[in-house]
């Protein structure tokens, strides 16, 4: 009956999630539904279990929640995000659409840029571009998608996504973990995304199938309310803030509009590797400081530093671009509630199915998976990825789980934490790419495109390319380690 229990709490929470319900609703209703077929007591599983992880999340990842929003608000408002697509679209121009628009995204979301501020900008970019050049629109999503969802959200090194920022404390690992294996899984996503976008635009201008027909003008999904509840589970910026603010008329130049960008990883870089190793941190041992380590929390310290510094560094460049500072960071601060409180709900989700004593049985399916350690971890936190249509949720559920499972194999068989994380994070953003994805649904309605005509293009780029990098590391760190 407890297995039952669990599926039927997997079937509710991914159809009723695809059908739009909230997921502070959501979650834990199917949380008490796989406990009570395990006759395990309610209010227990729910203010306890339940609360107790979901507080632990926010506790631990909120404030990179917090100023990521931030950050891609006021990048937004500032003008530079504008900035840098119009930089891209001018240098390589109408003849290099798709790679303009990959490019574009990829600097943005590298550089700390939150997700759905940077498909709001790019869209009509996108459009505007294709149309010049005579791609199908169709294209566009899976051009997006390539730049901002793929390998800059969880393969390359440094990147300040949440997804990448998840391992740390479980890990004890930096954002840079396993940076040669990062590097070799982003070209390879970026190959293969490159390869189908190419090969599809080919055959269309083959067939002359041109721009076609559609909207003149990208869709606003911000205001679409199944949009935003399956988008807040998706990443770290609530759709609804993006109208609010005041956002400057004109762009700052693109050395300006930048160096922010650059601030990130560079500041990242140098907390990560320089920083704080070399400080004096014996207070964390001290019970109000909660007895930890620098190794469960350096990771995330990296990342929050070098957002704070970048949105200092916005405001003294970009101040004048900034008409009205306030309102843009508030509605930046307000952005970040519902997506932590939502994947929040994910884990409390995911920690009362880990406390039920059937799951037992599923920790030793798992960890029983023929290949080792490295291949049931991705298939773990793929699996979950796919089940709650989040990369975070899906990833933190797998290791609050099996985090310290892994650990101990990984010391008994001399595998680097480094490569732990890196294959947790890639097989993170696989399958969470499918039809009732948050980021999908959105981009999707931005475009003003539907899953028949484009998804099979985010496949591609997204499931495919990543199964390959994923299978690529895993025999990579298998053979030669984490590097």
């Amino acid at each position: 009956m407890g297995l039952a229990g669990i599926l039927v709490a997997l079937v509710l929470l991914m159809w009723l999630a695809y059908r739009g319900w909230s997921v502070l609703l959501l979650a834990p209703v199917v949380a008490l539904v796989a406990a009570a077929f395990s006759r395990e007591p309610l209010l227990a599983s729910w203010t306890q279990t339940f609360m107790g992880s979901a507080a632990q999340f926010v506790a631990q990842f909120f404030p990179i929640f917090l100023l990521g929003a931030l950050f891609g608000k006021l990048m937004e408002d500032s003008g530079s995000v504008t900035a840098i697509a119009h930089f891209m679209t001018e240098k390589l121009g109408p003849r290099r659409s798709v790679l303009a628009v990959v490019l574009a995204g990829m600097a943005v979301t590298y550089g700390g840029v939150s997700l759905f501020v940077a498909y709001f900008v790019l869209a009509p970019m996108a459009q505007a571009l294709f149309q010049a050049a005579g791609i199908p629109r169709r294209l566009m999503p899976g051009a997006i998608f390539l730049g901002t969802s793929t390998f800059t959200m969880s393969a390359l090194p440094g990147t300040p996504s949440i997804n990448n920022a998840i391992p740390m404390p479980f890990f004890g690992t930096t954002p840079f973990a396993a940076p040669g294996l990062g590097i070799i899984a982003s070209a390879i996503m970026l190959a293969v995304g490159l390869w189908w976008l190419g090969r599809a635009e080919a055959a269309a201008r083959r067939r002359g199938e041109g721009y076609g027909t559609g909207p003149t003008s990208t869709v606003d999904a911000t205001e679409d309310l199944l949009v935003r509840e399956r988008a807040t589970t998706a990443r770290e910026f609530d759709p609804a803030e993006y109208h609010r603010g005041h956002r400057s008329e004109t762009s700052p130049p693109i050395a300006a509009a930048a160096l922010p960008l650059v601030v990130v990883v560079g500041v990242n870089l140098a907390m990560s590797l320089f920083v704080l190793p070399s400080l004096d941190v014996s207070f964390l041992a001290e019970a109000r400081f909660g007895a930890t380590t620098l190794s469960a929390v350096g990771g995330v310290w990296a990342v929050v530093v070098a957002l704070a510094c970048a949105i200092l560094t916005l405001i003294a460049v970009n101040l004048r671009y900034l008409r009205d500072l306030r309102a843009s960071m508030d509605s930046g601060a307000n952005a970040s509630v519902l997506p932590a409180l939502s994947v929040g709900s994910l884990v409390g989700f995911g920690a009362v199915v880990a406390g039920l004593p059937v799951f037992a049985e599923v920790r030793q399916w798992v960890l029983s998976i023929e290949g080792g350690p490295l291949v049931s971890l991705a298939v773990a936190t793929n699996v979950l990825a796919s089940l709650t249509g989040s990369a975070s949720g899906g990833l933190t559920i797998a290791l609050d789980a099996l985090g310290e499972t892994y650990m101990r194999l990984a010391a008994e068989q001399s595998i680097s934490p480094d490569l732990l994380h890196r294959v947790a994070v890639i097989g993170s953003g696989t399958l969470d790419s499918l039809p009732h994805n948050g980021a999908v649904v959105t981009l999707l309605a931005v475009c003003g495109a539907t899953h028949r005509e484009s998804y099979l293009d985010i496949v591609v780029v997204s499931i495919v390319g990543g199964l390959v990098a994923l299978v690529a590391v895993v025999g990579l760190g298998t053979v030669f380690g984490s590097f």
